[in-house]
Formats: structure tokens, sequence, C-alpha cells
């Protein structure tokens, strides 16, 4: 018998149809002896649908309401009920799975996140996760009741539904999978598993059968979209073995089957026997360059521009300094979110007097490609071989970032697919 942690996302419990179809995964698990608690994310479009209205309620509050931020967090209006409507999406879908898997005969019960509890820290629409006091719903687990856990949410401090953004139903899932020393945690979604590249780009990639935490976390970071970046931090934080599979599959498969067989397991390094030196390439679309032209090369200039900018909550990525010859000006060059974009170029406008710089330049036509391997760590020349194959199909590269086992170019957006392709066919992953 093992403990598992199913979750759900949008696309999979899309419909009553499909709700249906995630109930048959679970009896599969419990008809095949396992202990399962479930988390699901809203029905797809709700979510936005309910914010919308949340933007509609809300729209004479204030003259300077700005809206909402791309992944949900309020902005211009009370957060706390931003987050009382918002999480209502989760705790419709938990409610329907419960009883879709009551009539197939599988005892089960809903729980709103309050319910657990699962604690968060007090920033409502964005909030952490503090602690899960899982004793209760680890009991029901075990006496063999299917916990079906409306993800996305918690307890603030001030006793209130608290909202946790961008990629919280699979943070929810991890860290539920952590608090009941699950055995392991599937994500459901609508493709089979990670593949080495979009297969949308590349035809020919591959799904793999196993990725490491680290990889998995900087293919998440760097443009790939089947796991959220929190969620593999806290996986990898806590050791949760977590497979991404898909929720289209069979659901009558034999639950015994080899994981390989099943989707990709993200796991610790040292549990992949073969390792390539290079594991995936990732691409980014939206990105946008900023540059500051002509500033004074001296110190605390850094400074000045990143700390406004880190104060707005706009991550900055790339960097790249060009230094004149007299050494007296640089050029600064860095990359953010595109949606980020107008805010990062108001704040350095309104701080160009402390700054001191010549002129300031952005644009949203570049995008960013990575390649990600822990092969990369005993293995020199990756990077020389990367732009070597860039430079004979005239990619221009503009500026680059490395860590120990990724290498990521920022290039002119028409030329995004066309590096994708080469890289991926450089590396070796066009066929395993």
């Amino acid at each position: 018998m093992a403990l598992l942690v199913l979750k759900f996302g949008g696309t999979s419990v899309a419909d009553i149809d499909k709700i249906r179809n995630a109930a048959r995964h679970v009896k599969r698990e419990i008809d095949a002896g396992n202990r399962c608690a479930v988390v699901v994310s809203a029905m797809a479009g709700q979510t936005n649908q309910l914010i919308a209205w949340v933007e509609d309620a809300a729209r004479g509050r204030a003259a300077n309401v700005d809206g909402h931020r791309e992944n949900g967090e309020s902005q211009g209006y009370d957060a706390c009920e931003y987050d009382a409507v918002v999480s209502s999406g989760e705790q419709v879908t938990a409610g329907l799975l419960a009883l879709v898997l009551q009539s197939l005969g599988v005892k089960a019960r809903s729980w709103q996140g309050w319910q657990i509890p699962l604690n968060t820290d007090p920033v409502h629409s964005k909030a952490r996760i503090t602690g899960i006091q899982g004793d209760a719903l680890r009991g029901q687990v075990l006496d063999g009741e299917v916990a079906v856990v409306a993800g996305f949410q918690g307890i603030a401090p001030d006793g209130r539904i608290a909202t946790l953004g961008r990629g919280g139903s699979d943070t929810s899932a991890v860290a539920l999978a952590a608090a009941l020393s699950a055995d392991r945690c599937d994500i459901y979604t609508d493709v089979d598993g990670v593949y080495t590249t979009d297969p949308r780009i590349v035809p020919q990639a591959q799904r793999m059968n196993r990725i490491s935490y680290e990889e998995m976390l900087e293919m998440a970071s760097q443009g790939a979209k089947v796991l959220q970046t929190r969620s593999v931090e806290l996986a990898m934080q806590r050791s949760v073995p977590v497979l991404v599979r898909s929720s289209f599959d069979d659901a009558d498969q034999d639950a015994s089957a080899d994981l390989a067989e099943l989707g990709t397991l993200v796991c610790e390094e040292d549990e992949i026997v073969e390792q390539k030196v290079v594991s995936g390439i990732a691409y980014a679309p939206d990105e946008a360059k900023v540059t500051l032209i002509k500033v004074a090369d001296k110190p605390g200039v850094a400074a000045g521009v990143f700390g406004p900018l880190a104060e707005a909550n706009i991550n900055v990525d790339m960097i790249v300094q060009n230094v004149s010859e007299d050494g007296r000006y640089t050029d600064l060059t860095f990359t953010v979110q595109s949606a980020d974009l107008d805010r990062a170029l108001d704040v350095l406008r309104s701080k160009k007097d402390e700054i001191g710089y010549g002129d300031l330049d952005g644009s949203t036509n570049v995008a960013k490609v990575s390649a990600i391997g822990v092969g990369m760590r005993s293995h020199a020349g990756v990077a020389a071989q990367m732009f070597h194959a860039l430079s004979e199909k005239g990619i221009n590269i503009q500026a680059i970032s490395t860590s120990e086992i990724k290498i990521s170019i920022l290039i002119d957006a028409a030329y995004a697919e066309l590096a994708v392709r080469t890289l991926h066919t450089l590396f070796g992953l066009d066929s395993r």
C-alpha cells in the first residue's frame, strides 16, 4: 500500500465528464490498495471568470485602480475579498469530484484549505504556505477515505482564506504530500510528461522518463510550463517524488505499471542511472530587454537601478554591462518579464536624476533560450559548442547568463524557434 497525493489541473477537471474521468483515475489507485488525497484546481476558465467579476464589482472603488496583475494578484481592491471570490472555483471542483467518487462507490469527502488547516503568511492573493497541520487529514486517508482538497488556498493569520498565486494548486499538492509523508505526488495534466523541449517547435522532442529536481527547477524557471517553479522548489526541499502524467491516458491502466511508462518522475539526481550532458532546451518568449545608455560608471549605480525595481516587485534576470573605453560610462542591459516592461520603464524614468543615465530603451522583440543539464558539471566545452552552432545559423547573442547546470542566451525573437531546433539536435536530444 502506498499513500499518494494526486493533483488534477484545470483542463483535467474542465467539465463533469472530465471530473468523472479524474474520478476513475482515483478509483484505480484505491482498487490497487493505495490510499489517496486529491488536490484539484478550478475548472478551466473559471478562475479568469471569477477575476473578471471581482474587477467589475470593484471598478468604482478608486480612481487609481490598476486592476490585477497577470497571476491574479490583486491591486487596487480588497485582496481579502478577492481571495474569498477566487478561491471558490477550487471549492466547487472539490465538492463535485467527491460526489462523483461517492457515485462510484468510493468513500470520499471534500476539504477546504482552512479545514485542514493549511496555514499561510498574511499576504493575500500571493500567500506562501507556512505550515500544514495534516494529522486529521492523514488519519482519514489512512482509514480509506479519499480526501479531495481544494488547491490554491489556505488560511491566513487573520482567519480569512488566502490564495497562493501562480502555481498555487501544484504547490498545495506538493506541500500536502510532504505533510502527509506521502510516497509520491502525481500531477495529472494535459501532457504525458516532461519533454526535452516543446514538441510544437521540435516534433522529435522526447518524453523524459526521469529528471532531477535541479533540472526541473531550471526548466520551469526558464520557460517550461509543465510545473510551476514554487512547487518544484518545495519538492526538492522536502524530497517529494513528483510524477507528471496525463489525465487523458486510459484510467484503467495498471496502477502497478513501471513509472517510466506512466510519465516523467522528478526525483533525486542519484536515482537517474544515465544522464545526458544536456537534458532539455527551454524557451521563454515572454522576455523584454531594458537598456540604460551612458550611465556613470561609479560605485552604487547598480544599486540605484536595481533597488527601485526590487521595491516594485519586478524580477530582473539577465544583466550585461559594457564599459566605455575611457571607463567613465557604461551601458547597462537587463531583462524582465514582458508584462513588467512598462512598469520597469516608469520606475527608471522616475529615478533618472538619481541614477544619471543618458537614454533609456525597452523592447519585447527578444526571447530567452536555455540549455539545461546536470551533465554540464562534468563536461567542458558545452558553451563553446552552443555558441558555434548558433553562429553557423546566423543567430546573434545579445546576452548570456549561466549557472552550474544551465546556459541561457537572449536572442532576437524571430530566431527563437530556429535556435531551439538547432540546440536540440546539437546535444543529441532528437532521439534517445
